[in-house]
């Protein structure tokens, strides 16, 4: 299976293809997010740019630090990038990593939103876990192109098939495997309609920030549980670290929801959808009945006449009232 093609002397690969769709898509959900939240969407093309540099940069430095033992077989290991820094910004020799990719994006994200506070950093995280969702489910085919990020060896109907030239030590004479990037690319996206039900379906009991909390529980629960699946995990201290990492932050994420939800808690629930700016929430529109009333309240006007009104008969009529005086005045005279 070919990985790309070329494009004059360069070399374009599938996978960075899909990595860049799966960021546009994301990018357009967020706007589609943003329109709901009474916000400016174009916003999000200037932050995608900051999110996809934070991501690249984050995910190649968590697998230099944790890299799979198919790239430590390669002679690609921590030592080796660290003194081989062209080798190290290599993104195509390796990978990339996940768990690095989130990092790296909440940090870069928490840069932008310090210059930039159209928007605050808590929101934006409430904003992006759909589409970081979104992204990661259309990401993941990247893999299907590479080879990689299958699972063990199976006889399932959905079965893939693995070059021999993809295949890791000790299974070479093992043809089908699990296609465990398409499992966690559907389950990324039933999280992602997952979060998009809980924004709205709880908007009025949200807390700022929980959407993104709530995406700290979901995907670690994904990728703990595929990667019992995983041959290629990293290991550090004869620990599968993206398992062991998934697993705290799981517990940490539900202890947080927990303790933002408590009994009593001061923090106040926070609807994003009942946003309106700031200036038309203070302003009510004067019908005709409210401009009848500000006419009437002005000490020195005439106040509206209500043709629905009865007439008072102990009101006189202006000119009656100035006849009347003018008779009066004759018979005292005469």
């Amino acid at each position: 299976m070919s990985d790309g093609f070329a494009l004059g002397p360069l070399y374009v690969r599938y996978y960075g293809i899909i990595l860049m769709l799966g960021a546009v898509a994301g990018g357009w959900l967020a706007t589609v997010e943003l329109k709901r939240r009474h916000r400016d969407p174009e916003l999000v093309w200037d932050l995608l740019v900051y999110l996809i540099i934070g991501g690249v940069i984050g995910a190649r430095i968590w697998h230099i630090f944790t890299p799979p033992p198919s790239s430590i077989s390669q002679g690609f290991t921590t030592a080796f990038y660290l003194t081989h820094p062209l080798d190290a910004i290599a993104i195509w020799k390796g990978g990339l990593g996940i768990p690095g990719a989130v990092i790296g994006g909440m940090v870069a994200l928490y840069l932008y939103t310090r210059n930039h506070k159209e928007v605050g950093f808590i929101d934006w995280t409430d904003i992006c876990a759909p589409s970081l969702a979104l992204g990661q489910a259309i990401g993941r085919w990247g893999n299907f192109f590479n080879q990689e990020l299958y699972g063990a060896p199976t006889n399932l109907p959905w079965k893939i098939y693995i070059d021999p030239a993809h295949r890791l030590a000790g299974f070479a004479a093992v043809s089908y495997y699990h296609p465990l990037f398409a499992y966690e690319s559907l389950l990324d996206l039933a999280n992602m309609f997952f979060l998009l039900w809980v924004s709205r379906a709880y908007a009025g009991r949200l807390k700022r920030g929980d959407v993104f909390n709530i995406y700290l529980i979901t995907y670690p629960l994904i990728r703990f549980s595929l990667d019992f699946l995983r041959l290629d995990a990293s290991q550090v201290m004869h620990l599968n670290v993206n398992q062991t990492l998934m697993a705290v932050v799981f517990i940490c994420a539900i202890a947080v929801l927990i303790w933002r939800h408590r009994p009593g808690s001061a923090e106040p629930t926070h609807n994003p959808y009942a946003l309106a700016e700031p200036d038309e929430a203070d302003e009510a529109p004067m019908g005709e009945g409210a401009v009848d009333i500000a006419l009437a309240s002005d000490g020195d006007e005439t106040p509206v006449d209500d043709p629905d009104a009865e007439a008072d008969p102990a009101a006189s009529p202006p000119e009656e009232g100035k006849t009347a005086a003018r008779r009066s005045a004759s018979r005292n005279a005469s």
